[in-house]
């Protein structure tokens, strides 16, 4: 046991990297090929739409649409001369989809190479375009800062599976897409699984500067979870609040990071 033990963590060393995540500089180590999750994505992105109804509210899309087209075309361009372009490949390959979900459940999210999906149900939270902006540059920058990688590869490892994605893939196809839902929170619902407080504060900040980009004001950003907090107290608080803790500490990051965020805003005309 000992020896299987150590050929599976030589194994996951020499199949491990470490990269940084932009704006905020954090080292991470990730296992797996953002390519092949993209790939894994999409299976899982189209099974379920096929079983969850994209709604027939028009404003409803066009509105959804227009903010993650925004955001994705603009941090795109942001990335071509970002430490001069050092990041534009990676998201320059995504291949952008923004879903609307017929479903009252207040949630959205992002998987690798960018397929989203929000819900109408968190469309009466939003209430507005810029704060639909906060939420999807949230979601948006978990999958740019390879957030779901990070604990792909963690579940990977917990599980043992001691090789990279394409190969656990063919070898144990079920096994594999099982981690991924878990690491995506592809199950169910498809609500996505609690990020780590980490996590959660390198979204907030990155979120805030993608929306800037795209000619959101990031001081939304404040309106918005000052509100989540209220929401919090209520006797059904949205589902979104269990999966992005709103308190204090959060809007008093959120403060601190603006005037930072704020010089990346260009008020769109």
């Amino acid at each position: 046991m000992k020896k299987i033990f150590i050929y599976f963590a030589l194994i996951l060393i020499a199949n491990s990297c470490t990269t940084t995540v932009p704006i905020t500089g954090r080292q991470q180590s990730t296992w797996e090929s953002e390519a092949e999750l993209a790939k894994l994505s999409e299976s899982e992105y189209r099974k379920f739409l096929a079983e969850h109804p994209i709604t027939s509210n028009i404003p409803a899309r066009n509105l959804v649409s227009k903010v993650g087209n925004n955001i994705a075309t603009s941090l795109t361009e942001f990335f071509r001369t970002y430490q001069n372009g050092k990041y534009y490949d990676q998201v320059a390959v995504y291949k952008w989809e923004f879903n609307t979900i017929e479903d009252p459940i207040a949630n959205a999210w992002c998987m690798p190479g960018g397929k989203v999906a929000v819900y109408t149900g968190l469309l009466a939270i939003t209430q507005n375009e810029s704060s639909l902006a906060v939420v999807m540059g949230h979601e948006i920058a978990h999958a740019v800062a390879k957030h779901g990688n990070e604990r792909m590869t963690q579940q990977m490892k917990a599980q043992g599976i001691g090789t990279i994605l394409s190969v656990a893939i063919s070898g144990s196809p079920q096994a594999t897409q099982e981690i991924f839902s878990v690491a995506y929170g592809v199950a169910g619902d498809l609500t996505m699984l609690s990020y780590s407080r980490k996590h959660e504060t390198e979204a907030d900040k990155l979120g805030l500067v993608f929306m800037a980009v795209a000619g959101y004001d990031p001081s939304e950003a404040i309106t918005f979870w000052e509100r989540m907090i209220k929401m919090s107290n209520s006797a059904k608080p949205p589902q979104i609040l269990s999966t992005h803790p709103s308190d204090a500490q959060r809007i008093k990051d959120l403060k601190e990071w603006l005037p930072e965020a704020m010089t990346y805003y260009k008020k769109k005309a």
